[in-house]
């Protein structure tokens, strides 16, 4: 169970999404850094159950600007960019942020370069809507798996996410 305040995020990510074609989402992070991994987990959790003629996934690692032009060629409608983000909160949190926000929301992301220049490249590139989900990571530590609370977190989004996609 998430926290009332990630339902309402989840609830605001479907009424993001209603009505879209075309969508990407995709999944940043690091296998070796424990919940660095969620935003992997969610697109891997979504393999094999949507329609991918619709829905591109893609598994970015560290590395999302490796993919621009593969975005770019899908011609998305919408954008979505799941990643771990020490943002203050309990772990678990889900928050919806715009790219632009990012100068202001007290995050920063747990990756060793900042990705603010690869969101704010997107949104220049490619005529769709874009927007980040953070999950509040309770490690980050050097390790494989995610912690409890953060898979649960990771889970209440790809089953939000199959809804968005049905």
């Amino acid at each position: 169970m998430v926290s009332e305040k990630s339902a309402f995020v989840l609830d605001k990510l479907q009424r993001w999404f209603s009505g879209a074609g075309k969508v990407v989402v995709a999944g940043i992070g690091n296998p070796l850094r424990m919940d660095d991994f969620v935003g992997m987990k969610v697109v891997q959790g979504l393999r094999g159950k949507v329609d991918l003629d619709r829905v591109l996934l893609i598994e970015c690692e560290t590395v999302p600007e490796s993919y621009l032009q593969e975005i770019v060629d899908f011609g998305p409608a919408h954008v979505l960019l799941i990643d771990a983000a020490v943002m203050g909160q309990k772990a678990g949190t889900v928050r919806l942020v715009k790219p632009e926000q990012l100068v202001n929301f007290p995050a920063f992301s747990t990756h060793m370069l900042p990705l603010r220049v690869f969101y704010e490249y997107l949104v220049r590139t490619v005529s769709a809507k874009v927007m980040l989900l953070l999950i509040e990571p309770e490690t980050t530590e050097f390790g494989e798996g995610l912690s409890d609370v953060v898979l649960k977190a990771a889970d209440e989004v790809e089953r939000v996410l199959l809804q968005c996609f049905a």
